[in-house]
């Protein structure tokens, strides 16, 4: 009885040694095949690659009124904040869920605004974003970098005016 318990621990731990190394074989390597560091960007890449952006096409949905996508891209802003709280957990003394509480209001108000499909509460709580972002440019030492209401489209190949039927 004992070496059939023997065997079939040896047979168990032979499967799980075979499946451990087809797993390691392929996971992704750390660097680059050429041995570079993986990239990894930077605060200022990720606001510029990613927030910016969306502050700017929510600002064009909001020229047009375009309640559905702004809805949704709002909802994508929110999500990018949040994957920024992981990836860079902390800037310089500060922690990045401290800084990120300066859009958390704003964010929360132009949701309503959008809900409501109301011009004037949008036009208002976009300003009070917008002022946010200036306000944590500020606080981080980078008041050069002034966000503003858009006045032209980054994104020729987007029309954000509401799809007709």
């Amino acid at each position: 009885m004992f070496k059939v318990h023997a065997l079939k621990a040896a047979l168990a731990a032979t499967v799980a040694i075979g499946w451990a190394a087809a797993a390691a074989a392929q996971a992704p390597p750390a660097t680059s095949p050429s041995n570079s560091p993986v990239f990894r960007p930077t605060l200022g890449d990720l606001m510029t690659a990613f927030v910016q952006p969306r502050h700017l096409k929510i600002g064009l949905a909001g020229q047009t009124r375009n309640w559905e996508y702004l809805a949704y891209e709002r909802h994508e802003l929110e999500e990018t904040f949040e994957a920024i709280e992981k990836l860079v957990p902390r800037y310089r003394n500060a922690s990045m869920e401290d800084l990120l509480k300066m859009v958390e209001e704003p964010l929360k108000v132009l949701e309503t605004a959008i809900k409501a499909r109301d011009a004037a509460a949008f036009d208002a709580a976009y300003a009070k974003l917008t002022d946010a972002c200036n306000a944590c440019h500020v606080a981080t030492e980078h008041r050069m970098v002034v966000i503003q209401v858009p006045r032209a489209s980054m994104f020729p190949n987007q029309n954000f005016a509401v799809p007709k039927p």
